[in-house]
């Protein structure tokens, strides 16, 4: 059995500490909020867990609210142009459903599960100093908390990313009473809204503290006409504005809004990230290592959806790690192959968000247009959400695209 300090409760920290704790190891989490605080706090994120994700919960039994939140069949793209119309609308299905728990729900309950099953919960705003101290007295130490002074001590790789500043203005509200869409009545999926010079709306139906609920998201570009919400407060004031922007950009959308309301007073949420890759390890003062968690290591711009999914495939990864390395020290070498392992399967969706963040090439253009007559097309392009690598394969060069295209039409 093994010890081990795990700094931060989010999506991969609770799920490795869960995971590890099954396996018999002696776990402690270290984190800022209990879970009552997590529970009534404002949201954190506009997660939607894809199928694989969602298979790491499963194996651990960990998927508490399969039951209860809304399962989503795929992932629908609309272009809009000027004067309100639609240049592209598209329903893309999911090869195996998606869903969307508020992190408020998973978090708090996978806590308070880890507390209920012996684990140790020490509720502290850490700093550096704090994590050295504690990390002395465990084999392992392991930073899953992505904001922060911790961030600091895990060095940027500017190889790996070539962003120095934030590619989208965020702004989040979780609402009660978004009707459907008349296209396609009794059906649960991912609204992508792509509005050039605009940025992209995006809406999930989720489930919340409050039941069911649908996210309506703005990835704005900075300076833009949607990046509005910087400096607003008052979630009222921020419902107004999405709802505005809404109208004026995707009334498609809006129309079904007319009697929407926020799910409670921390619904809201505004915010830059920039999107960066860092090396893997940090020096703690007394000289102990620590190994960087998901978005500690990897932190991608939510436009893909990618930050709680690739949370989930980094903890499956780790917990198989350790459970293979038996009772050997976890040295640097051990820590940078444990990394080098997760980033196989980070580095797909982290090249896809950043060719999501760019301004759209002509073939990529082609493909998004011809997903409206090919429903392979669509299909496969929502797929990629849950497996990054495939688009490797089709999207990103013209040659391939083009190769592509001719052979579903054939087919």
């Amino acid at each position: 059995m093994r010890s081990v300090l795990i700094v931060g409760a989010g999506q991969a920290g609770l799920q490795l500490a869960l995971g590890l704790q099954a396996q018999g190891h002696d776990v402690t989490v270290l984190t800022d909020r209990t879970a009552d605080e997590i529970r009534t706090g404002r949201v954190m994120s506009t997660q939607c867990m894809f199928a694989t994700a969602l298979g790491h919960e499963r194996a651990l039994g960990l998927d508490f609210w399969a039951d209860q939140a809304p399962d989503l069949v795929g992932l629908g793209v609309s272009v809009a142009e000027p004067g309100g119309g639609r240049a592209t609308d598209w329903l893309g299905r999911f090869t195996a459903p998606a869903q969307s728990v508020d992190q408020r729900v998973k978090m708090a309950g996978w806590l308070e599960t880890f507390a209920e099953r012996g684990g140790r919960v020490v509720v502290h705003a850490a700093s550096v100093s704090d994590v050295d101290w504690f990390a002395t007295a465990y084999d392992l130490c392991l930073v899953a908390a992505g904001r922060g002074e911790l961030v600091s001590m895990f060095a940027r790789d500017a190889a790996r990313s070539p962003h120095t500043t934030a590619q989208r203005a965020l702004a989040v509200a979780y609402v009660h009473g978004l009707g459907p869409r008349p296209e396609h009545p009794g059906t649960d999926a991912v609204r992508c809204n792509l509005v050039p010079g605009v940025g992209e709306l995006f809406v999930i139906p989720a489930l919340t503290t409050s039941g069911r609920c649908d996210i309506l998201f703005w990835e704005a570009l900075p300076g833009g006409p949607a990046d509005i919400f910087q400096g607003v407060r008052d979630p009222d004031e921020h419902l107004r504005r999405t709802l505005e922007l809404m109208a004026r950009h995707v009334p498609w959308e809006y129309e079904r809004a007319a009697a929407v309301e926020l799910t409670d007073a921390g619904a809201t949420l505004t915010g830059r990230l920039v999107p960066t890759v860092r090396r893997p390890i940090a020096e703690l003062p007394s000289g102990g290592l620590a190994l960087g968690v998901a978005d500690v290591v990897v932190a991608n711009d939510p436009i893909t959806g990618q930050g709680a999914n690739n949370a989930a495939r980094c903890a499956a990864h780790y917990l198989a790690a350790i459970a293979g390395h038996g009772e050997r020290p976890f040295d640097r070498a051990w820590m940078q192959a444990a990394f080098d392992g997760f980033w196989a399967v980070a580095e797909p969706a982290t090249r896809w968000t950043h060719a999501m963040l760019a301004p759209p090439p002509a073939h990529v253009l082609g493909l998004i247009g011809a997903a409206g007559e090919l429903q392979p097309v669509a299909d496969r392009f929502a797929d990629g959400f849950d497996n990054p690598a495939d688009f490797d394969d089709w999207f990103y060069e013209p040659e391939r695209a083009a190769a592509y295209l001719a052979q579903v039409r054939a087919g």
